[in-house]
């Protein structure tokens, strides 16, 4: 199983996978326009998106999973979106393969928050809510969940060897090299 970057050319079979997986909830299967046109309801918008891919039988990359978020404008928040996985693959990781590969990439984005709807009905959706507490999520109200998580700051310097001595002589060492405070 790998986790890629959305491409175009597993369209289809991400949106038969999405299907299925509603199937297996019990839910009628229907189709979010967003899905149709992922490039530009995620990518161009500077969003992510991506998929589980595993081979089948025949050698085939076929989607497992997949997930994408959406930033909240003016906010340093995002929503979680589609997040999938094909039901007969559950509880083998894919879906936390997906999960952190999202997170890593809104840290790397600036992002402070990522939100997630739960669905309405508690009895069908109590996988997605016991798989996100799972992973550090909390409850924001009903339907709603959340997750803190520090964006990766850029402007920090990258230290190759610890520094030695005194702390503050090293402290206004660094000041004076930088012209930077970070305490």
């Amino acid at each position: 199983m790998c986790i890629i970057p959305y491409e175009e050319r597993y369209r289809d079979d991400m949106i038969f996978m999405t299907l299925e997986a509603k199937d297996a909830l019990g839910l009628i299967p229907t189709l979010r326009e967003d899905l149709l046109d992922v490039r530009s309801n995620y990518l161009d918008t500077g969003d992510g998106f991506w998929l589980a891919l595993r081979k089948d039988r025949t050698e085939r990359e076929r989607v497992v999973g997949c997930v994408g978020y959406r930033s909240v404008a003016g906010t340093e928040e995002v929503f979680l979106h589609r997040f999938f996985v094909k039901a007969a693959l559950k509880r083998q990781g894919i879906g936390t393969a997906l999960l952190h590969t999202a997170e890593e990439a809104i840290r790397a984005a600036g992002k402070t928050t990522i939100r997630v709807h739960l669905g309405g009905d508690p009895e069908i959706w109590f996988e997605s809510r016991a798989f996100y507490q799972k992973h550090g999520y909390l409850y924001t109200d009903d339907t709603h969940m959340e997750k803190r998580i520090r964006p990766v700051r850029n402007d920090l310097p990258v230290f190759t060897n610890p520094p030695s001595g005194d702390i503050m002589e090293n402290r206004n060492k660094f000041m004076n090299d930088t012209g930077k405070d970070y305490t």
